[in-house]
């Protein structure tokens, strides 16, 4: 056993072990398992280890697959020094060096046998077509043909056994390790299973046997006897000097790719198998996956719907707020830093008539009024202006035409009608010019039906809530008094309308000594409502935000709680080869798909719940931005909420979580 490495062959043994301890930290105490032990096991050989219940030979099998490592000594593997791998080197030595054949089969419920057999082969890059004409070929070598898409609840404990066995088979490794195989197994089914172990050591294999029941060893070559954690004695077997039969229908074990055909695996095959796992592991749990999905599809959908309002909203008063004109100034009575100041007069309307630029200086003077035609009864805004009106202002003529010039110097009694008004007034939708109506008791008789550019052909519009009259029949009959409300002044060009006001600024300042008026900018007016706008759809969207990161929170619990329960099959990944980040791109690969198929659930549901959205005269609109936004936040979710969870099951010591119930 002291002799040098493969002495006499020139090779390195397959495991060589020198002065190996390992100790347990439990309860702030520690407790030695293993004694100084040293071993030698040349490659082709069939070694078993056998001992009694706590004689640390199950942790000594730790060791050797690189499930565990040593507190002290040295482990070469294969002429290589275990002490120098890193945990992923270790992984990728366990993927293509070693087979795992474990008592309880290890097996996972929502994979088929094919699957379960080739899992090994994804973590070493064999590609999933390749890995599944080997897989289907182990298990027809081990009479399993037939069950190739059955999963393992609907195997008999036999046949998982074999599954097992070709799953060990599946990445060509040169050492089986075989934990108390027979421990599970009746008599016949154990002798079966043996005979099959003793086909592949004859195959070259190096097999590594651990078991409790002498006659299960006595099939070996070797037997190593451990006790307290020390090798007692180490004796070759009667049988080592026998020739051996292959067993029945053992068949041979198919040819693996060569790894110039296999490769590294590419980060792009890793997504993909990570994505196929995930998808077994949320369809095995569909319902969980569903409520797990209901705080997204909450959240993003809230998202959607919020940011349709905020959309809508703002697409209506960017439609009301351009019939305004960017090039209008709008003078309205009191101080800049209050409500209260002076009256307007006609005087002032003109004393700034003849401003260069200036093109139309339209007075006003409005207050609700109630209209009356017949038996019909209807309260809008009355408002007394001058003729200049319809030029000044975006309105169209519907029917008949405009109070002029002689109405205005006679005070005429006409009045057009806004489309809302005319409909509130005649339903019936009749030609209303020539007809007389009511304004607060006064005649009146109609001389035209306006609206607005491209306004609603219902009168839905705000702007066509109105009833217009001249501004001296106003101030005569309605509102007996000359106290403007308002004075707009069209300028001939936007570029103009700074100079402008600064010239209405200053000729009424020397008129009325004082600046107890208010001049208002449109292009001020619309920067600003643009600004409270988007103010309003960002409260809106934080609110829906807010709901994703509840549901984010929601998948975060719901993985933390996956990782808990399936802490033994991570373990069983880990034994195929399985890299700490393999664990974890499959964890957060589960979390992000969560979140993304509920972000397309979420989404359809918004843009459904937007369709039947309105609030006032606002219809929510969906536009694409917030849909791209939802599913950037929703994989955002999922990347921040999944990460923690998948790091966790990543971190999992591989001997901790095999051992999990």
């Amino acid at each position: 056993m002291d002799a040098p490495d493969g002495a006499g062959t020139g090779k390195a043994p397959a495991i060589l072990l020198r002065g190996i301890v390992k100790d347990y930290e439990s309860g702030g105490a520690s407790t030695r398992i293993l004694h100084g032990i040293d071993l030698r096991i040349e490659s082709g050989e069939f070694v078993a280890i056998v001992g009694p219940s706590g004689s640390g030979k199950t942790t000594l099998m730790n060791i050797l697959g690189l499930m565990d490592s040593p507190t002290a000594g040295c482990f070469e593997l294969q002429g290589r020094d275990v002490s120098r791998l890193t945990p992923d080197q270790c992984a990728e030595a366990r993927g293509k060096t070693f087979g795992f054949i474990f008592q309880r089969y290890n097996l996972l419920t929502n994979e088929t046998a094919a699957e379960n057999v080739g899992l090994p082969g994804a973590y070493i890059g064999i590609p999933s077509g390749q890995r599944r004409v080997r897989a289907v070929g182990l298990l027809e070598g081990l009479g399993l043909g037939h069950r190739i898409a059955n999963r393992p609840p609907q195997l008999s404990g036999g046949e998982q056994q074999r599954v097992a066995v070709a799953r060990a088979l599946m990445n060509g490794g040169e050492i089986i390790l075989a934990d108390e195989p027979t421990g599970a197994l009746d008599t016949a089914r154990g002798e079966e299973l043996m005979a099959r172990i003793r086909g592949l050591h004859r195959q070259g294999l190096t097999v590594i046997l651990i078991t409790h029941d002498p006659g299960v060893a006595a099939q070996a070559d070797r037997v190593i006897r451990i006790v307290d954690g020390a090798i007692i004695s180490d004796q070759p077997t009667e049988r080592s000097a026998e020739p051996d039969e292959p067993p029945q229908g053992s068949g041979s074990v198919p040819v693996l790719p060569p790894d110039a055909e296999r490769g590294r695996i590419a980060l792009l095959a890793d997504a993909a198998e990570a994505l196929r796992m995930a998808l077994h592991a949320l369809q095995a749990n569909s319902f969980r996956t569903f409520l797990t999905m209901l705080g997204i599809i909450i959240g993003v959908a809230s998202v959607v719907v919020m940011l349709a309002i905020g959309e809508g909203s703002r697409r209506d008063m960017q439609k009301w707020m351009s019939r305004m004109g960017t090039n209008v100034l709008r003078i309205e009575p009191g101080a800049k830093m209050s409500a209260s100041g002076g009256i307007l007069t006609l005087q002032d309307a003109r004393a700034i008539a003849d401003i260069t630029h200036a093109q139309e200086i339209v007075p006003r003077v409005f207050s609700a009024r109630t209209l009356r035609y017949r038996d019909r009864i209807y309260a809008c805004t009355v408002l007394a202006t001058t003729p200049s009106f319809i030029r000044a202002e975006n309105r169209v003529m519907v029917r008949g035409g405009f109070f002029d010039e002689r109405d205005e110097e006679a005070k005429a009694p006409v009045v057009v009608l806004g489309m809302k008004a005319y409909l509130e007034l005649f339903p019936d939708r009749t030609d209303p010019v020539g007809k007389r109506i009511l304004i607060d008791g006064a005649p009146f008789l109609v001389v035209g039906v306006i609206t607005v550019s491209g306004g609603s052909a219902d009168g839905r519009d705000r702007e066509d809530d109105i009833a217009l009259i001249p501004l001296s029949t106003g101030e005569a009959r309605i509102f007996r008094s000359v106290r403007i409300n308002q004075i707009s002044v069209t300028v001939d060009d936007y570029v103009n309308v700074e100079a402008v006001q600064d010239e209405i600024r200053s000729r009424l300042n020397r008129l009325r000594q004082q600046e107890d008026f208010r001049i208002f900018n449109q292009a001020a007016m619309i920067e600003a409502n643009r600004n409270t706008q988007n103010s309003f759809r960002f409260l809106l969207g934080a609110v829906g935000v807010v709901s994703l990161l509840v549901g984010g929170i929601g998948v975060m619990n719901i993985m933390l709680v996956n990782v808990v329960e399936r802490t033994r099959e991570i373990g069983v990944r880990m034994a195929c080869g399985a890299r700490s980040r393999d664990i974890q791109l499959q964890f957060l690969t589960e979390a992000i798909l969560v979140c993304l198929l509920g972000g397309v659930i979420g989404v359809l549901l918004g843009m459904l719940v937007s369709g039947f959205v309105t609030i006032g005269e606002s219809k929510a609109v969906v536009t694409l931005a917030p849909i791209l936004l939802s599913f950037g936040a929703a994989f955002t979710t999922g990347v921040l909420f999944g990460f923690w969870p998948a790091r966790k099951a990543s971190r999992l010591d591989p001997v901790v979580a095999l051992s999990s119930e």
